[in-house]
């Protein structure tokens, strides 16, 4: 019975021979520990440059829905569409001018990507603005803001045409800034 069961064992390796088939520990070690600076150095590089937003030009063309202008047509519309600032600051941050999408609104552009900036001319004035209403003046330009959920639609006020200029919430002043010197420029006092 012994010779029975000596013949079903496997005569066992010799131990070098074993060892040799791993690396030695400490390679095995450095290499974690590489592995896991390269993954952190991964997440770092995620976080910092991850947030950032797509260039406009990779973005595509953006979809604005029409809303009623009937003054888009007027010859200081066209003059604003002329002077718009190709960028415009929000949130600390310069927004690319956005190609609109067809069929794109008459008097209409558009910064920036996932929560766009939209102005459009020619639109009516906002029932809201009353002539006792409290105005913002930035650069000569009287602005009427009207707060909606999650943005504020800045209206200009009295120039010959309403302007009317959707900034999201968070994005500060900084548009409103910009933009005003395009209005003034294109329908001085």
């Amino acid at each position: 019975m012994s010779s029975r069961a000596s013949s079903d064992e496997q005569p066992s390796p010799p131990a070098s021979a074993t060892e040799s088939a791993l690396p030695p520990r400490p390679v095995l070690l450095v290499a974690a520990g590489l592995a896991i600076v390269l993954v952190a150095g991964v997440a770092v590089v995620g976080l910092v440059f991850g947030g950032r937003q797509t260039p406009a030009r990779q973005a595509g063309p953006l979809p604005v829905p029409a809303v009623s202008a009937p003054d888009a047509g007027r010859p200081e519309c066209a003059r604003l569409m002329a002077e718009l600032p190709p960028t415009v600051k929000s949130a600390g941050r310069q927004l690319p001018r956005r190609e609109l999408a067809d069929p794109a609104p008459p008097a209409t552009a558009a910064w920036g990507t996932s929560e766009p900036v939209v102005l459009r001319c020619g639109v009516g004035k906002p029932r809201e603005l009353k002539p006792t209403s409290k105005l913002v003046v930035v650069d000569d330009v009287q602005w009427f803001p009207v707060d909606n959920t999650g943005a504020t639609t800045w209206y200009v006020a009295g120039k010959p045409v309403t302007v009317a200029v959707t900034v999201p919430e968070g994005a500060g002043t900084g548009v409103v800034q910009d933009l005003s010197k395009a209005v003034a420029a294109a329908m001085p006092r």
